[in-house]
């Protein structure tokens, strides 16, 4: 009887019901948040509200997030809050202070941040974003980044955001913040199961990162016109998400590398994008600023062998014993990793393929976030 009783405890145990807040509801931020409802064992609501005007979200989508709360109210309240980094928190809370109770835990997850995120050539930072993400870290109960690059790179530069004020900058405060932020990564669907289509013919460079500034295309570009001039034999897809003002290097390297081009622009269908890179030998990437490198796993994780740079987010994500024939240090390595891999293309190794699933694949990321959530809301916050 006492046997009966357990398990039935057990199987009874009802879900935390979550609420996630995506004022930027596209891209990365996007995948994550539907990601992790996905393969949660909890309950979790997204509100949202749609992915453009980033700098308005950051502004103003807490008044539209506020008011979506009401609706929700009627079925009870959370028993969780996390909201990404494009959330000004502090502006949510108070103005859902009068219909949220009080000892909710609250959650901030940082995808990225606007205090190290690179400004484009010519323009002035702003510091109200990154004082948005900062007011918004001191209101969470728990901070939680996708990388631990991520996370020291914040606490590196913060002290000289603080100190940019003539007074009450509270640099104190630092610590106190550091010491409720942990790492949590990202979640990539799993690919395992799909198989590996090894084209005939050139190995195919794929490019599925963003069309930005901050993913330097032009060194991308300048590695590809170089092994196209030394004559080695390769084609190129190029992919990833292309805003309307992509920088000028994608329409002369369209130009330029016309006779290498297999693929060209977005994909919309997930699996046409997932048959792109499993045809993929080489992904490359020479990247300035890199907070974790979703794309990236994808990639590796579909079969393509990887070349990054050994700095950023990198390094995290592949095994240190594989760190020399992934990762290099300067644009002289680079070509001669990447013509190496021309002459002989080999796909991503299964050990390779096997650690990042077992680290970074869905079921197994959302279980910690799920321990991490029961345990925090257990304690009270």
């Amino acid at each position: 009887m006492a046997q009966f009783q357990t398990e039935h405890r057990i199987e009874a145990e009802p879900a935390l019901k979550i609420w996630l807040l995506s004022p930027y509801h596209t891209g990365s931020h996007r995948a994550w948040a539907e990601g992790y409802q996905r393969h949660s064992k909890h309950s979790v609501r997204l509100l949202t509200l749609a992915g453009r005007f980033w700098k308005w979200r950051m502004q103003g989508g807490a008044i539209d997030l506020a008011a979506q709360i009401q609706a929700e109210l009627a079925s009870g309240p959370p028993d969780l809050i996390l909201a990404t980094d494009m959330t000004n928190l502090a502006a949510w809370l108070a103005l859902s202070r009068r219909t949220l109770p009080s000892d909710v835990p609250v959650v901030l997850y940082m995808h990225e941040n606007q205090l190290t995120y690179p400004w484009q050539e010519g323009q002035k930072p702003d510091l109200t974003y990154a004082m948005i993400n900062w007011l918004s870290q001191l209101c969470a109960d728990r901070v939680l980044f996708n990388s631990e690059f991520h996370r020291r790179s914040w606490f590196g530069a913060l002290p000289n955001l603080l100190k940019h004020f003539p007074d009450y900058n509270h640099l104190e405060r630092i610590e106190e913040v550091r010491a409720r932020a942990i790492v949590l990564p990202v979640g990539v669907e799993p690919l395992q199961d799909f198989g590996r289509r090894r084209q005939a013919g050139a190995p195919l460079i794929v490019w599925n990162q963003r069309w930005e500034y901050d993913k330097r295309p032009g060194a991308f570009f300048e590695l590809l016109y170089r092994l196209d001039e030394d004559v080695y034999d390769f084609s190129l897809a190029v992919a990833g998400e292309n805003f309307r003002n992509s920088p000028d290097e994608f329409e002369e390297a369209r130009r330029r590398l016309a006779h290498r081009i297999e693929h060209w622009g977005y994909l919309p269908s997930r699996q046409a994008y997932l048959d792109l890179l499993q045809r993929a030998d080489l992904v490359i990437s020479t990247a300035a600023h890199e907070f974790f490198g979703i794309s990236i796993l994808e990639a590796v994780q579909a079969g393509a062998f990887p070349l990054l740079p050994n700095r950023l987010s990198y390094p995290e994500l592949i095994p240190a014993s594989l760190h020399p024939a992934c990762l290099y240090d300067d644009e002289e390595e680079l070509f001669s990793m990447a013509a190496a891999r021309l002459k002989m293309p080999r796909p991503a190794p299964p050990s390779l393929r096997r650690a990042l699933s077992e680290r970074f694949s869905w079921p197994v990321v959302a279980a910690a976030y799920d321990g991490f959530f029961e345990t925090l809301v257990d304690a009270g916050g």
